[in-house]
C-alpha cells in the first residue's frame, strides 16, 4: 500500500501530465484540412474578396459588376447584388441588417438590405475603393481607396460620409480589433498603420520589414496579434500594440488574403500559386502545419467562424498574352464559364 505522500506525488504528477496534455494537443491532435467540395458559379469576369456571414450562414463573394450570395453549407445560389461596376469587398454591420460594398468601378460604397439583398443607397467614396471593414465600437464603416491613398469613413445610421483620412501610401485589407482600433496593409510601403475610429486618424505607423508588400491582414484580438501575408513568401506576425514583428513564417506563393480562427488558434493565407497554408498560432514558433493544395489563381479567401470551414475561389485560365512596353506583366485570359468555389474543412 502507497503512503499519502507516494499517493500525492502520483496525483499531482498525473495533474501536471494532464496540464500539459491539454496545452499541447491542439498541435499535435490537429487534423489535417482537406478539400471537400467544389461548387461551380459560372458566368465571367474577375473577383476579389469573398465574406463568409456565419450567423445567416451565407457566403458573399464580389465578381466583376456583382456580388454572387450562396448558401454556405450547400453552395447554391441565393441571389446576387447587380449593376456594379467593379467589387472588391463586402462588410456586414452587426445589427445584421445592411452589407457594405466596395465598388471600385463606381468610386462608391452600395449599400445593400441583406434581407431582399436589394441595393438602399450609394455612397461617394474616394477613388477605386477596394478593402472594407465593419468597425463596431463607432459602427461605421471604413473603405480604403487604392488610388487615391486615403479611407473614407462612413456613419451607418445615417449612410453618409462623415470622414476622409488621408494614408501613407496604397492601402490594402483592413481589420478592426473590436475596440475602437483599426490596422490596414499599406502594400507600396510595406507598412501597416493603426487608425483610431472614435478620432478618425492615423495613429501609429509601422514597417513589417522583412515583408514585402503585405496585402491580405488578420487579426487575433484576444492574443493582439496581426498575421500580414505578402511577397518573398512570408508572413508577417506582427504585435497588435507594439508594431514588432515577431515571426515571419514560410507561407506559398502570390498570397492575397488572410485569415486567423480563434478557436483553433490557425493563421491561413491563401496563395495563387495554387495552396492555403495554414500556421500554428498557438506556440512562438509559428510552425507551419500544412501546405493544402487548392487550385492555381485561389488567392483569395474566407473563413467561417462558425464550423471550421474556408473558402477560396478561382476559375480556369487560358494562355498568358505576350508582353508588351504598355502591359509588361499580362495576367491570362478567364475561360468563361469556370468560376467555381472551393471549400476545404478538417472536420
Amino acid at each position: 500500500m502507497k503512503s499519502p505522500f507516494v499517493i500525492r506525488t502520483f496525483r499531482v504528477l498525473g495533474l501536471f501530465a494532464a496540464m500539459t496534455l491539454a496545452v499541447t494537443l491542439p498541435a499535435f491532435a490537429q487534423k489535417s484540412y482537406r478539400v471537400q467540395d467544389s461548387w461551380k458559379v459560372g458566368g465571367e469576369g474577375g473577383w476579389d474578396y469573398l465574406t463568409a456571414d456565419s450567423a445567416a450562414n451565407r457566403l458573399y463573394i464580389t465578381h466583376g459588376g456583382r456580388v454572387e450570395v450562396l448558401d454556405a453549407t450547400t453552395g447554391k445560389s441565393i441571389g446576387a447584388i447587380t449593376g456594379l461596376k467593379g467589387t472588391h469587398g463586402v462588410a456586414l454591420d452587426d445589427a445584421r441588417k445592411y452589407g457594405y460594398i466596395s465598388d471600385g468601378g463606381a468610386n462608391a460604397v452600395v449599400v445593400f438590405d441583406r434581407s431582399s439583398l436589394q441595393t438602399v443607397t450609394s455612397i461617394p467614396a474616394g477613388t477605386n475603393p477596394d478593402g472594407i471593414v465593419y468597425e463596431p465600437v463607432t459602427k461605421t464603416v471604413w473603405a480604403f481607396n487604392g488610388r487615391s491613398s486615403n479611407v473614407t469613413v462612413i456613419d451607418t445610421a445615417a449612410q453618409k460620409v462623415i470622414a476622409t483620412v488621408p494614408l501613407p501610401g496604397k492601402p490594402e485589407f483592413p481589420v478592426a480589433d473590436g475596440k475602437g482600433f483599426i490596422f490596414d496593409n499599406i502594400e507600396d510601403k510595406s507598412e501597416i498603420v493603426r487608425l483610431d475610429a472614435k478620432d478618425p486618424k492615423v495613429t501609429a505607423t509601422w514597417s513589417v520589414s522583412p515583408c514585402e508588400s503585405p496585402s491580405g491582414l488578420a487579426i487575433d484580438r484576444a492574443g493582439r496579434r496581426l498575421f500580414a501575408v505578402c511577397d518573398e513568401k512570408k508572413m508577417a506576425v506582427v504585435d497588435a500594440d507594439t508594431g514588432k514583428v515577431i515571426a515571419t513564417p514560410a507561407i506559398g506563393n502570390g498570397p492575397d488574403a488572410a485569415a486567423y480562427d480563434p478557436k483553433t488558434n490557425l493563421a491561413f493565407s491563401s496563395n495563387g500559386e495554387g495552396t492555403v497554408t495554414i500556421v500554428d498560432a498557438s506556440t512562438s514558433d509559428y510552425k507551419v502545419l500544412q501546405n493544402l493544395a487548392t487550385q492555381q489563381g485561389a488567392r483569395t479567401m474566407a473563413l467561417d467562424r462558425t464550423t471550421g470551414k474556408i473558402y477560396v475561389v478561382t476559375a480556369q485560365f487560358g494562355p498568358r498574352p505576350a508582353a508588351t512596353a504598355a502591359n509588361p506583366r499580362p495576367r491570362p485570359a478567364i475561360v468563361p464559364d469556370t468560376f467555381a468555389v472551393i471549400v476545404a474543412g478538417n472536420d
